[in-house]
């Protein structure tokens, strides 16, 4: 991983609560969701690894920002395998821009795996995630984590990555 985590981003990179939750106290209830895309696409090797699948399963995909005050604070991607989206997920077929968080943590029975953290560029997210953020020259580097949950048996895959504008 490189740089000891500090104090200040473990608290946030280890949290296992709701991180909308906390965006939406620390944003004083202002926090909005910005659809970048939803698809149906093949998901990555380490994805599918990560969620124990067969290989080449499809999946929902949804990446989006997470905005304080109008500010791209978090970039997410969810992956949920099209498997999952039946009897009690089929709803998450039409997020729209509502968080996925808040759904995850009102359902009862939901299990969480510990988190993978990660040290990433501004270049490793995909440009539609940082078309907004005005970068300077050099690539920042960024903290993020990756979990997998799984909800009434079924699993799916949340990546959070702060963006140089969250504070």
């Amino acid at each position: 991983m490189g740089d000891p985590v500090s104090p200040e981003w473990r608290d946030w990179l280890l949290d296992r609560g709701s991180l909308t939750k906390r965006l939406i106290d620390a944003s004083d209830n202002q926090l909005t969701v910005q659809v970048l895309s939803q698809r149906t696409e093949m998901a990555r090797p380490s994805e599918i690894l990560a969620l124990s699948l067969p290989p080449r399963q499809r999946a929902l995909v949804r990446e989006v920002l997470l905005l304080a005050n109008g500010e791209p604070w978090v970039y997410a991607r969810s992956v949920i395998p099209v498997s999952s989206l039946t009897g009690e997920l089929r709803h998450l077929r039409h997020l729209d821009n509502r968080p996925l968080g808040q759904l995850l943590f009102n359902t009862p029975g939901m299990q969480r795996s510990p988190f993978q953290i990660a040290r990433l560029r501004t270049s490793d997210l995909p440009l539609h995630a940082t078309s907004q953020l005005s970068l300077d020259k050099e690539s920042p580097i960024l903290w993020g984590r990756r979990s997998r949950f799984v909800i009434y048996n079924k699993p799916l895959l949340v990546t959070e990555v702060f963006l140089p504008t969250f504070k």
